[in-house]
């Protein structure tokens, strides 16, 4: 296949002047679609004073009203669908491990979008027609799995639909049918890596060469790593199911932030606290409405992903905006005696540390009015305790140069830690036990 093969390249190198027009076009119709067949939005709109028709620049919709996770679950199941039920043909939902589950639904023409997004997107990280893609997100309810395997099959690619498990079945499948790129949460491709190196196969000898990894913050010194492992070009994904799922942005083979599909999104950033528009490059909280979904529209929906935009060009010749690497979630930063930390800080600290295995896990406890930080991780060989306890203390101090925060640091022989199928577990809230 050509190396200049592309999906859709004319609508990905739009003129800005001239995808702003179309984002401006769909916004109108997405509002007045939501206002007229959704009673939230018609509710919220009219509690705001606002209405579809008050649009005359993208800059407007700065005056509408957030859509927010709770939004959802308060109208559990189908309170936001703007379609008749019997127009919804593929329903997905969370776990609701924390409430009611929040419930999205997708009409044959969103579906038909989604797989030309994820195709558009695979094309992007360096897939090409005919590439065996080893599928290891979940199928289900979950939309990481379905999104990915139906993308690829627009591709025309040869899809391996494994799902997550079963890891050492995983490196048999990947290295017997030849595939060229591995689909899954970074958490669990690393714990495919570890497997191999344990069974003594080498997944870096194989055809594999491009993974594509999402669902869950990583950071560059975990991209390296698989990078390392894999033998591979390891790719960020951005996605949430209220959205769509997997494919609304996606990273070229420049790796230097995702494509945003803003013929299909429109982002803003805004501020966490006040919640006014940030300019571009300014970190802040990502919020996203959907410009052409027909089951389940979205209006400035907070993802709660810290992040920022840039709208300059890329190498690459596509001219949709680039949302930079998600340094994680506003609801996910642990405030440590007086110090704003996200999970993925200390991950860059882990990762890559002589002597340390790329597996971690934090615990947060109270001791007496103060917020307690462990960080267990693992040493890359079987050392002996003391070794071990030097270890941590070189952690220890290390986390608290770098970033400022006290922590007890443990480091565990191999293997103690427990590895993910999916998205990892990375933080343990154990405060409530202590109230």
């Amino acid at each position: 296949m050509a190396a200049d093969f592309m999906y859709a390249p004319e609508v990905e190198r739009l003129e800005r002047s001239a995808l702003r027009r179309l984002q401006l076009e769909r916004l109108r119709v997405t509002l007045a679609h939501a206002y007229a067949h959704i009673p939230h939005y018609r509710r919220s709109f009219d509690a705001a004073g606002v209405a579809p028709d008050q649009i005359r620049h993208l800059e407007d919709l700065a005056r509408f009203p957030f859509m927010v996770k709770t939004d959802l679950r308060d109208n559990y199941p189908f309170g936001l669908f703007a379609v008749p039920r019997e127009q919804v043909v593929r329903i997905h939902a969370s776990s609701g491990t924390t409430g009611k589950p929040t419930v999205v639904g997708y009409t044959e023409a969103d579906l038909d979008v989604w797989a030309d997004l994820m195709a558009r997107s695979l094309v992007g990280f360096g897939a090409r027609p005919g590439d065996v893609v080893h599928n290891a997100y979940g199928y289900g309810l979950f939309t990481g799995g379905l999104g990915f395997h139906y993308g690829a099959e627009r591709l025309k690619c040869s899809v391996v639909p494994m799902s997550g498990g079963n890891t050492e079945k995983q490196i048999t499948l990947i290295r017997d049918f030849g595939a060229r790129v591995l689909a899954a949460t970074p958490s669990y491709a690393l714990n495919i890596a570890e497997v191999a190196a344990q069974t003594g196969q080498d997944l870096a000898d194989s055809p594999l060469a491009i993974g594509v990894f999402g669902a869950e913050p990583w950071s560059e010194t975990m991209r390296a790593e698989l990078d390392r492992r894999l033998g591979i070009s390891a790719h960020d994904t951005y996605g949430l199911s209220e959205i769509m799922g997997p494919g609304v942005a996606a990273e070229c083979e420049h790796r230097c932030g995702l494509h945003g599909w803003e013929d299909h999104f429109l982002f803003e950033v805004v501020d966490s606290d006040t919640l006014e528009p940030l300019p571009m490059g300014e970190q802040g909280e990502l919020v996203i409405t959907t410009l052409t979904k027909q089951a389940l529209p979205m209006v400035r929906y907070r993802t709660r992903d810290i992040t920022r935009l840039t709208d300059e060009v890329c190498a690459c010749g596509r001219t949709h905006l680039r949302i930079q690497r998600v340094t994680g979630r506003n609801d996910d930063m642990m405030i440590i005696r007086g110090v704003n930390v996200y999970p993925s800080q200390i991950e860059a600290v882990l990762v890559g540390f002589p002597g340390v295995a790329p597996q971690y896990q934090l615990t947060l406890t109270r001791q007496g009015s103060l917020d307690h930080l462990t960080v267990e991780t693992e040493s890359s060989a079987p050392e002996r305790e003391e070794n071990r306890v030097h270890l941590a203390q070189q952690l220890r101090h290390h986390i608290k140069s770098l970033i400022g925060v006290t922590c007890e640091v443990i480091v565990r022989l191999p293997g103690e830690l427990p590895r993910s199928q999916g998205k990892a577990v990375r933080v343990r809230d154990l405060r409530h036990q202590a109230e």
